[in-house]
């Protein structure tokens, strides 16, 4: 039989946890798992149910999979979602973001999440990446196996159409549950699957087998280009995984540079831009005056010019300079864009001795305060020593200050103040900032 064959050829080496919606595809996929070898190999399996409450059948949906895995003695769990969208989300795109979110949280070290899509739907995500104007990694459409939060997500089925799920599940006497909205044409994969697909299989018998075997090959081809991009991006990195020299861009082809952006941005976590974003980052980030520190963004993500360097990450919080918070300076402070750690140690940080009868707070910065490091003999303002420092201008306001009182201790972990620096033998609060985004040039052992 071709589904055990596919199963067995499918090497997991450790846990698996089944996504399990009980339609159709999961149903075979369970099922095919526990009666066609994986049981016998000794290897535990568990499966997941997200239930996102969007229509009114969502509950029946659970009392099936309950009733089904206590059957086949699997262990099952239920996850409620909030799939509310987002402004400007789809209800099919939040639903997708909560449902994956679930699952990669779920996910325990080194185990494997198996989904159940097959062939024809990733004949239908080629066809969807294909009318976006994707390029090869959007052509290559879903992978058989990736990395996923600490384990990985594998893809068994991608193998076998839906009409052999079908046959499958029919022979060995399966029951599923239907989800409606599956046959709604206002969501772009059920007009593909209900409209178009049947149009073009009527002319080309096999052509989900064809675009899944030119998934393939773009698959291939986005590899490459992957290693062209790593390549790229060691001779072009900057001081921080999230900066890439200008200089070393420049030198690249248009069609090179477009390469090695997208890679970064792919490899630091971040969304996707589009095209226009792309061209935007290249000429207008590369073209932009000495002076001037130029800005993209797209939903998610930003791309800033500083000091020679392109600057890409996350977009940053808020920040209301009136917020202050208490901190006895023991362990971590967990803060809206990053934390602070303070460590005891002798000869560095915020003299311990200073501490007592003082209050601690944490602050942002509003203009004019002044510091004077400990090595130097006069104090100076916070923007010349950010000059100084070649601090990002987008983070200097984003740096903790800590203050004993109403006086300034110490920057982040880039000065600590006089009078409030430990001095050779003395006792002190060693501090270390970790901030999200971009990266920042604070020291990596604290002042």
């Amino acid at each position: 039989m071709r589904l055990a064959e596919g199963l067995a050829g499918f090497q997991p080496s450790g846990p698996l946890l089944v996504a399990y919606s009980g339609g159709l595809d999961s149903e075979v996929l369970l099922h095919g798992l526990m009666h066609l070898g994986r049981q016998a190999d000794g290897l535990p399996v568990r499966a997941i149910h997200v239930h996102h409450g969007l229509l009114p059948e969502a509950d029946a949906w659970v009392r099936h999979c309950r009733e089904t895995c206590q059957a086949l003695g699997v262990p099952l769990e239920v996850v409620a979602v909030d799939a509310a969208p987002a402004p400007g989300e789809s209800p099919e795109d939040a639903a997708r973001r909560a449902r994956y979110g679930a699952l990669e949280a779920r996910v325990a070290e080194g185990e494997l999440l198996l989904t159940a899509h097959h062939l024809d739907d990733q004949a239908e995500t080629l066809l969807l990446q294909l009318l976006r104007g994707s390029g090869p990694h959007g052509l290559a459409a879903m992978p058989a196996l990736r990395p996923f939060g600490r384990g990985r997500l594998g893809r068994p089925l991608l193998e076998f159409s839906r009409a052999e799920l079908a046959g499958y599940a029919a022979r060995e006497g399966l029951s599923w549950v239907e989800d409606p909205s599956n046959r709604y044409l206002n969501i772009q994969r059920n007009f593909l699957r209900h409209e178009v697909m049947p149009v073009l299989t009527r002319m080309w018998p096999g052509v989900a087998r064809t675009l899944g075997r030119s998934a393939g090959l773009q698959a291939g081809a986005a590899h490459i280009l992957d290693g062209v991009a790593a390549a790229d991006r060691e001779m072009a990195r900057g001081p921080g995984d999230h900066r890439l020299v200008l200089a070393g861009i420049a030198r690249l082809h248009p069609h090179r540079q477009r390469n090695l952006l997208r890679h970064t941005v792919r490899a630091l976590g971040l969304p996707p831009p589009a095209a226009t974003h792309l061209e935007a980052i290249r000429v207008m980030l590369a073209g932009a005056a000495r002076d001037r520190n130029p800005l993209v963004t797209w939903p998610g993500a930003e791309a800033r010019r500083y000091d020679g360097c392109v600057w890409f990450g996350a977009p940053l919080p808020p920040r209301d300079p009136r917020w202050s918070i208490p901190w006895n300076l023991e362990g971590r402070l967990e803060l809206q864009h990053g934390y602070l750690e303070s460590t005891r140690g002798r000869g560095a940080g915020i003299r311990a001795a200073a501490i007592p009868g003082r209050r601690v707070t944490v602050r942002w910065r509003r203009g004019g305060e002044r510091c004077r490091p400990a090595d130097r003999d006069h104090g100076q303002t916070l923007k010349r020593l950010f000059q100084e420092r070649r601090v990002p201008p987008w983070l200097r306001d984003r740096l903790p200050l800590i203050y004993l009182d109403d006086q300034l201790a110490a920057v982040a972990d880039l000065w600590v103040c006089a009078p409030f620096a430990a001095a050779p033998g003395e006792w002190g609060h060693r501090l270390r900032w970790t901030g999200t985004g971009l990266d920042h040039p604070s020291t990596t052992g604290g002042p």
